[in-house]
């Protein structure tokens, strides 16, 4: 079923914050216990490039909900980057037959765990591709629902060019999943969910993938499948789509076929995180572990960033990379200190965790650059779960909006300050609509460089 058009116009950067008070009363609150039986066990999927921690705060929004956290997963795919020829090999790059076995032995991982015959599928971008793989290729019977949050489905671009590009909206991947009447396939409910016109993958102009005036073939629908339930939601970015409060709202009244109970994650009183350390081989990011590396974390004074008190964990990583568990508070700020083999020592600055997560994921910040030479710290402000859209975010770091985020359609999940020498070891706010976190400025000099990781 296609639901006809429609815009619900929403500005991203007034999020509904899920966690703006976590003291006095807040903490009060329990989650609710009542397991939603009838709600199939779900599995997130992240896409190019990414990581399963991108799910987290989705994960918590399900919980908070009554789905039992053992009756979900997040795939962490080993190399998340998609070849240029999906049939030519490339070092720490996966091809989409890759994905489809990774994506199969995880669907039956959760099936054999929880007992299910059938499991609901969540899909950011490329994850989409691995899912509707997946599906078309015998596992119509495993997976109940399908949901695609920003996939482009008729690709990226769509020319003549390049076949064996899986973004190729004419190339031979995409033709093979969307032939046919219907490009869905039957006996799985699948549901689209796409930006009204802010989706940088989603553009009839080539300007967001280097080619500035040449016609992709591709437009704002190109998300949309013919024979599935299509949603337009709004001025949301192509992550957004995936991870914004609106996106959950859509995921979950599909797969539980009712409203959620709430929006806003409900806080534990007790918090225990715990992850996995990766790292970049050849400039790459991947989902390998990284052993060897250290991880210190502090709690941190929420106006200043400064440190109170000494490590609440230190941890080295084994051959799995994993680090943890550590045990926090719900209203600490935190600082994680990530110590990787070859990479610089790098300080993650973070706001609160409302619940416990073991997909709190750590990778080294890239080398110090020509760009960093003359600089005496470097602070990054970084959003994995959306871009910054000017004007239509509050965007400011050190009281000013960035100089590298571009106004218009959302690009940019990242800004850079570069300070003089003789600002290192000064503090500096990032803030992004109300989440504000305050990060230390590490000298450069020492091979140190901060980041400022927003939650929301």
């Amino acid at each position: 079923m296609k639901l006809s058009r429609r815009s619900i116009l929403l500005g991203a950067g007034s999020l509904p914050f899920a966690v703006a008070s976590l003291r006095a009363g807040a903490l009060a609150q329990t989650a609710p216990t009542t397991q939603n039986a009838e709600v199939p066990p779900i599995l997130f999927v992240h896409g190019n490039g990414d990581y399963d921690a991108l799910w987290m705060t989705t994960l918590w929004r399900m919980e908070s909900n009554g789905v039992a956290r053992d009756r979900m997963a997040a795939i962490n795919f080993t190399d998340p980057n998609a070849r240029s020829d999906d049939k030519v090999e490339q070092a720490n790059r996966s091809s989409t037959e890759d994905q489809r076995r990774e994506l199969a032995a995880a669907i039956a991982d959760l099936k054999r765990r929880t007992g299910a015959p059938r499991v609901a599928l969540v899909g950011s971008s490329r994850g989409g591709y691995a899912i509707r793989n997946v599906i078309r290729n015998g596992g119509t019977g495993d997976v109940s629902h399908a949901v695609l949050c920003g996939t482009p489905n008729h690709g990226v671009f769509a020319t003549d060019d390049q076949p064996n590009n899986e973004f190729n909206g004419r190339g031979t991947f995409l033709r093979s999943l969307n032939e046919g009447e219907s490009e869905v396939t039957p006996g799985t409910a699948f549901l689209t969910l796409r930006s009204d016109g802010m989706d940088k993958y989603a553009r009839a102009d080539g300007r967001f993938i280097g080619k500035p005036g040449t016609p992709t073939g591709v437009t704002v629908e190109g998300p949309e499948l013919k024979g599935a339930t299509n949603l337009v939601l709004g001025a949301l970015d192509h992550r957004e789509v995936a991870f914004h409060p609106r996106a959950f709202r859509e995921i979950y009244k599909f797969i539980a076929g009712r409203e959620p109970a709430r929006i806003a994650i409900v806080p534990e009183q007790s918090v225990r995180l715990s992850g996995l350390v990766t790292g970049t081989p050849g400039g790459v990011s991947t989902n390998r572990p990284v052993a060897g590396a250290t991880v210190d974390v502090f709690r941190v004074d929420p106006d200043t960033g400064e440190r109170r008190g000494g490590a609440v964990h230190s941890a080295k990583t084994g051959a799995d990379g994993r680090w943890g568990p550590a045990q926090v508070e719900p209203s600490w700020f935190l600082e994680f200190v990530l110590t990787s083999p070859d990479a610089p020592t790098t300080h993650i600055y973070r706001s609160p965790f409302a619940r416990s997560s073991d997909v709190v994921h750590l990778r080294a910040a890239r080398p110090l650059g020509p760009a960093d030479k003359d600089a005496g710290a470097v602070v990054i402000m970084s959003r994995p779960r959306g871009y910054f859209g000017l004007p239509r975010d509050v965007v400011l770091l050190d009281g000013k909006e960035p100089a590298d985020v571009k106004p218009g359609v959302p690009t940019d999940s990242a800004a850079t300050l570069r300070l003089p020498a003789a600002e290192a070891g000064r503090n500096i706010v990032a803030q992004f609509g109300e989440e504000r976190i305050v990060a230390r400025a590490w000298p450069a000099s020492e091979n140190r460089i901060a980041i400022a990781e927003l939650t929301y």
